[in-house]
Formats: structure tokens, C-alpha cells, sequence
């Protein structure tokens, strides 16, 4: 039997709220495949696909009018799921090295939108939740003017630089978790090396910049447990580690 999804249910799944799938059905953006007897907005694996699709291209900067002319332009098939994702990911790889969870789901995705099983419509809806709540989370701590200073420094470093630095991060924090579980001295000169190289990670993102420095630090420290959890980013507890060593040399 084909699943369907009640509006509540596919707001609390995708992480967009009621509010704005009402006023996507109601501009016919995008438009529930039927109702139940009551009346109820009921979605299917159809709907999914096309939410899916909005979500990509309202994340590459398109407006929703530009959006629905696409998906309903009846001279085409339409962005085809493999080619969106393939751009979204390109997107996501221009923000945070701290939110790369979100570009490893999405690049899992393409092989499997090419397969014969292609992408599940709950596939599709976890990604969906994590975009949205990845680019809120974004937004709330970086101004436009800095995500587009971000962008240009990116471009500048290189996409072979930024990938060997994302590399890095784990294997730093995995050595740097072991000196603090072990108890090692924060001024041993084994762990202030280690901290000396975190901070340089840093500086490769901020640049010296003080506003960029501050808005990561900040947003780090307001959702350290969940960026910790689902990211395998450093605990309180570490950073704390690290800022002492470093004042330690």
C-alpha cells in the first residue's frame, strides 16, 4: 500500500511548518494528491518527490514563482532528482565544515536516485528536515554579508584545501579526546601541538576575522550537544581543553 501523510504529520517529518504547506497549496505550489472523507489535506510519494524538489531549489537561491514555472513546465520533465541534488550538495559544501552531515546525506542519496530503487519518500523527508534545520542554524548566527565573505574565501582556498582541512577535523579531535581522557597535562607540548593545529583549522575558516570568529564560537556553544551528537564535533568539554593548553603555551 502507497503511504500518505496528513499535513501535521508531513510538517513534523520534513521540519517545515503547517503554516507554510498551507500556503504552498494555496499558491498551487504545492497541492496535497488528495483528502480524506473529513476534508484533511492528505499527502503521497508523488507529493514527497515535489516537496523535495521545492525545498533544492528554494536552497539554490530560486523563488517560489521561478520554482513552480519549473516543476510545472509542461515542455520538460521537470529538474531531474539526481541533477538537484548534485547542486544542493554543491550549496551545502559552500557553508559550514561543522554542518558537513548534511552534504554526506545528500551525496549517500545520488547513487541511489540512479539505482532501480532510487531515493524512499523517507529518504527524501530526512534530508528535507535536515536542510531546513541546518540552513536555520546557519542564519541565526551568520549575517548574509558574512556567509558571503565565507563563499569568497572558500573560492579563494580552493575545494581540494577545504576538503583536506574537513578531513582533518575528526582525526584532530579523536587525538585531542584521547590526551583528555588520559589525563595528559593541557601544557604538554604533545597536546599544545595538537591545539596549536585546532586553532589554525579555525583561523583557515575565519580568516582573523573577529565577527566570523564570534558567530562561530557562539554558535558552537549554544547547540554544542546536538553538533556533537550528529556531527562528531568536539564537546564543551574539549574546547575547554584546547583554550587551555593555548593559554598554557
Amino acid at each position: 500500500m502507497a503511504s500518505t501523510w496528513r499535513i501535521g504529520e508531513l510538517g513534523r517529518r520534513s521540519g517545515l511548518t503547517v503554516r507554510t504547506l498551507h500556503h504552498w497549496d494555496h499558491v498551487g505550489l504545492l497541492r496535497p494528491s488528495a483528502r480524506t472523507s473529513a476534508g484533511h489535506r492528505l499527502y503521497d510519494e508523488r507529493d514527497v518527490d515535489r516537496l523535495y524538489r521545492i525545498v533544492a531549489l528554494r536552497e539554490l537561491g530560486l523563488p517560489l514563482e521561478t520554482i513552480g514555472g519549473l516543476l510545472d513546465d509542461r515542455t520538460t520533465d521537470g529538474p531531474e532528482l539526481a541533477e538537484l541534488l548534485r547542486d544542493q550538495l554543491a550549496h551545502v559544501d559552500r557553508q559550514l565544515a561543522a554542518l558537513s552531515g548534511l552534504r554526506d546525506r545528500l551525496a549517500a542519496l545520488v547513487p541511489l536516485v540512479r539505482s532501480v530503487r532510487g531515493a524512499t519518500p523517507i529518504d527524501l523527508l530526512a534530508v528535507i528536515e535536515e536542510v531546513t534545520r541546518v540552513d536555520e542554524t546557519i542564519r541565526k548566527y551568520f549575517t548574509e554579508e558574512q556567509l558571503a565573505a565565507l563563499d569568497e574565501r572558500r573560492a579563494r582556498l580552493g575545494e581540494e584545501t577545504i576538503r583536506s582541512a574537513q578531513d582533518e577535523w575528526p582525526g584532530l579531535i579523536a587525538r585531542m579526546q584521547a590526551e583528555l581522557d588520559a589525563g595528559t597535562d593541557p601544557a604538554d607540548p604533545r597536546v599544545r601541538a595538537l591545539a596549536r593545529r585546532w586553532m589554525e583549522l579555525l583561523e583557515a575558516f575565519h580568516g582573523g576575522d573577529p565577527g566570523l570568529r564570534d558567530s562561530l564560537y557562539r554558535m558552537h556553544a549554544e547547540n554544542s550537544e546536538r553538533i556533537s551528537q550528529q556531527y562528531g564535533g568536539p564537546t564543551p568539554e574539549l574546547i575547554d581543553y584546547v583554550k587551555r593548553s593555548v593559554a598554557a603555551g
